[in-house]
């Protein structure tokens, strides 16, 4: 797969572990065991882990367990990505009985990068500074602890140690925070209070601007929907998507991106002609907010909210991640509400004399499609209502026999006027 790609920091992943120790022996009262992820192979190898793996038991994770690697995009001559300068002792276990010595550290990252996760040392001995990479400060979010993984009570060492996941914090319109997979620990049983990060990635779509509104040619009426323009296209990344066809595992494998594809059109609000010497009102009665509930299939399914942040529940997911799509590109600028129900929407204008006028409001349909371009779940329909577009009949020539000394001068029109009588509400949704 083609890695994830942050400023100039690249984000791939591995399914494959080496073993590095666990507490067999020690008597602690929960089994924990360590690994750290592989990158020898072709694809992965300029890439780094950012720490060791904690698993609270002792089967082998590799296949069954995914965690983030780390590359700098300008390679060795990039700043994404140091060793670092030191290490720190957080625990050993002498004293315990396990079958077999161990330690844990703290990575001292340089100015202005940070550490990500804890690694394994042989023995008691310190780590190799080419085991884990710190990454500079900007390419990461803060993040919170998350759950505990295990604690050494029981096992009769000297030394408490506690192990505890790292969890992102709640991701911002238009970004993805991605918790590295790794472990962070304290010498107590409390919870740590150092701080944590996550990775950082983009979601937002380029948006462009949008084609003017279908032209009117003359007096007839035009059709439903016109001017369909080009997909806007916002890439997720295979861990935030649930897929119902495929295990996790084959996601990563053969769908590792997905594409949510919106494509805008123009649908028909109303039209009118004035057949009158003098200015006319026109009123239409259209609706605004999402057609059906395809929304609410879409997140029962995959797990995708286009309203807000998702996942609502951390353990649906492979990874521990946030993410919010850009509000731009899911007309929740102003207001998420529109997204769980339709409303009326009316407009009102004033048509010049002998003139026809067409009244637009913006479709968007969204489309989740895999790498292969087959789609997961339905269409989602969505009328946005904060802005109407409105099309006006070209000026008829006068006839021949019609001079201007013949006719009475023509008064200035006033310019055109759109009413729009709704009530916008400002209030996000939770």
């Amino acid at each position: 797969m083609n890695p994830l790609q942050f400023n100039d920091l690249l984000i791939s992943f591995t399914s494959e572990f080496l073993p590095l120790w666990n507490d067999k022996g020690s008597g602690a009262h929960k089994p924990v065991g360590l690994w750290r992820p592989s990158t020898t192979s072709d694809a992965l190898s300029s890439f780094f882990s950012l720490g060791d793996i904690a698993a609270d038991h002792y089967r082998n994770i590799n296949q069954s367990r995914i965690v983030a690697v780390v590359s700098d995009a300008n390679k060795t001559e990039g700043t994404a990505l140091r060793p670092p300068l030191d290490y720190e002792l957080v625990w050993h276990d002498k004293g315990t009985g396990a079958r077999a010595d161990a330690s844990i550290w703290r990575p001292v990252p340089p100015e202005g990068y940070v550490a990500m996760g804890l690694v394994y040392g042989v023995s008691y001995d310190k780590p190799s500074y080419h085991a884990v990479r710190c990454v500079r400060e900007d390419l990461v979010m803060a993040a919170q602890v998350g759950e505990p993984i295990w604690n050494d009570k029981g096992s009769g060492g000297p030394n408490d140690l506690s192990l505890w996941s790292i969890c992102p914090c709640d991701a911002a319109a238009g970004e993805l925070y991605l918790a590295p997979g790794t472990f962070i620990g304290n010498s107590t049983y409390a919870k740590p209070s150092h701080a944590v990060y996550s990775l950082r990635l983009a979601l937002t779509a380029p948006l462009s601007d949008l084609p003017a509104p279908p032209a009117l040619t003359g007096h007839e009426p035009p059709t439903a929907v016109e001017s369909t323009s080009t997909p806007l296209v916002c890439e997720l990344p295979w861990f935030c998507v649930k897929d119902p066809e495929l295990t996790v595992i084959e996601q990563f494998q053969s769908s590792p991106t997905y594409r949510l594809e919106r494509t805008d059109s123009h649908l028909l609000a109303g039209f009118g002609h004035n057949t009158a010497t003098t200015r006319q009102p026109f009123m239409w009665t259209a609706t605004k907010g999402e057609s059906g509930r395809n929304a609410k299939a879409l997140t029962a399914i995959t797990r995708i909210n286009l309203c807000k942040k998702w996942p609502d529940d951390t353990h649906a997911f492979e990874l521990n991640f946030s993410a919010h799509l850009d509000r731009d590109f899911t007309h929740t600028q102003r207001s998420a509400k529109s997204w769980s129900h339709s409303s009326p929407l009316e407009i009102i204008t004033y048509a010049p004399a002998q003139k026809a006028l067409a009244a637009y409001l913006l479709q968007s349909d969204y489309r989740l499609l895999r790498q292969d371009g087959s789609q997961v779940s339905s269409t989602v329909s969505y009328t946005n209502g904060d802005h109407v577009y409105i099309s006006e009949s070209p000026d008829v020539q006068p006839q021949p026999e019609q001079t201007p000394a013949t006719q009475q001068p023509a008064q200035e029109e006033p310019g055109l006027e759109i009413a729009r009588h709704d009530v916008v509400d400002d209030t996000l949704a939770p």
